[in-house]
């Protein structure tokens, strides 16, 4: 990604990361998977300022409750009771919504070393 021509603004490219909301909330359980999505979480700063000079830019979005494989695999009371645990919307996220903040993390450049949460203002229970 160094070795892209940069744009007008030097700007070479970006990195998206994934962590999860469990990064500031993981319940009970959880403790390794939130550990390691807070690493993902604690490391977008520095990677961002690291890279900075080289016009790459570093974001990470953490993901609340989407429809995923592993989710399709539960019954699908289970997986109404999960999105109706979402305040608004009330559902399991779309794999498209993710991708449409992607694309708006590429389209804006001033977006760099932020971690987004796209959860519908979930906030997780021990």
């Amino acid at each position: 990604m160094s070795q892209n021509n940069p744009d007008a603004d030097g700007h070479r490219g970006l990195v998206v990361n994934t962590a999860s909301v469990a990064a500031f909330e993981g319940q009970v359980g959880q403790a390794a998977y939130s550990a390691s999505k807070g690493g993902i979480v604690s490391m977008t700063l520095p990677i961002a300022r690291d890279l900075a000079p080289l016009g790459i830019r570093v974001v990470t979005i953490a993901p609340g409750l989407f429809s995923t494989p592993l989710l399709a695999g539960l019954p699908e009371r289970v997986r109404n009771f999960l999105g109706q645990q979402v305040p608004f919307p009330s559902r399991l996220g779309h794999p498209e919504e993710y991708a449409h903040l992607v694309q708006a993390l590429v389209e804006n450049p001033m977006i760099n070393g932020e971690v987004v949460r796209l959860d519908g203002a979930l906030r997780m229970q021990p």
